[in-house]
């Protein structure tokens, strides 16, 4: 069962700047744990870590 989940990113919010999200998917019985993905944040110009949201 696949269930959308959105990714925050952790370090914009230190430096003052917007967060970027990203949307994607996850599998609810095989990932059961909250997702972290290094992702490109456009506001800060590199890719930072992203961790999954409510």
């Amino acid at each position: 069962m696949q269930e959308q989940v959105t990714l925050e990113c952790t370090e914009a919010k230190k430096e003052g700047k917007p967060a970027s999200r990203y949307l994607t998917f996850r599998n609810k019985k095989t990932v059961t744990e909250r997702i972290e993905k290094k992702k490109y944040n456009p506001h800060l110009k590199r890719h930072t870590l992203h961790k999954e949201i409510k």
